[in-house]
């Protein structure tokens, strides 16, 4: 799951593996949730467009600190 996770944000966060690994720490610290769950609510996020709220804002935080990111379904800053 882990894995999967990692190939959904290099895909569509534009960041490198081990980018996207510390973006799973950061998640998982920053929610207190383990970063195994975190991983799978990513991928179900991937299946079925959902996510919790304050696991996206997270999400978002954590791939702005660590790439160059625009996680989809949100409006760029600049806009």
């Amino acid at each position: 799951m882990v894995d999967q996770a990692i190939g959904m944000m290099v895909a569509l966060g534009r960041v490198t593996p081990d980018q996207d690994w510390a973006v799973l720490r950061e998640v998982s610290q920053h929610t207190n949730i383990k970063p195994r769950r975190v991983a799978e609510l990513v991928v179900l996020w991937g299946r079925e467009g959902q996510i919790p709220s304050a696991i996206r804002a997270e999400l978002e935080d954590a791939l702005d600190r660590n790439g160059p990111t625009q996680v989809p379904g949100t409006t760029p800053e600049h806009e």
